[in-house]
């Protein structure tokens, strides 16, 4: 039976890379996993006196969304050499009411996207500071800072051959990563 992974894209814009990449995974995933992509854009922004009194639906339908995944893949931009604020509230949004995260022993893995040469390495390594103490175990090696990504797609918004196997190959290792921390 495939794990359900949580996708999150980091990225609003309609035709993103992000959401792109996001897709491409969504096609090329080994059978061990089922992707599916979890809408961050609805989340107000957290506010522990509106979850207090009367949460959101949307943060109820996130919550319940992640908690019912076995792990969760983030693809995000960089902005201004950081994360964007959606994946940043959509961790604030999980991780409440303190004590009942959704994000727990979830394995993740971090895929920055990037029209840069440095492929998001910043928002990168800044969200796997909140995944530490999210104790969600993440995935080291193949690192994904995938930079140049408009040259990554053709003409016709397919993604190129060597570009579908570096994804490829990362995600059948993060794959092999979910089978390895479920024994």
């Amino acid at each position: 039976m495939s794990k359900k992974i949580a996708v999150l894209v980091g990225s609003l814009r309609k035709d993103s890379y992000n959401l792109k990449v996001a897709k491409v995974f969504q096609k090329i995933a080994p059978p061990s996993l089922s992707l599916q992509i979890i809408q961050i854009g609805d989340l107000p922004l957290y506010n522990e006196d509106i979850d207090n009194n009367a949460p959101p639906a949307s943060y109820s339908r996130f919550r319940q969304e992640i908690a019912d995944c076995q792990g969760v893949i983030f693809v995000t931009p960089e902005y201004n050499r950081g994360l964007p604020a959606v994946i940043k509230n959509a961790i604030d949004v999980g991780s409440r009411p303190y004590g009942k995260s959704v994000w727990s022993k979830k394995p993740a893995a971090v895929v920055s996207v990037s029209q840069g040469a440095i492929g998001g390495f910043g928002a990168n390594h800044q969200l796997r500071q909140s995944l530490v103490f999210l104790d969600m175990p993440t995935l080291q090696q193949p690192e994904a800072y995938i930079g140049n990504i408009n040259a990554a797609f053709d003409e016709s918004g397919n993604i190129t051959s060597k570009s579908e196997e570096f994804l490829t190959v990362i995600i059948n290792s993060y794959a092999s990563w979910v089978e390895k921390l479920s024994q």
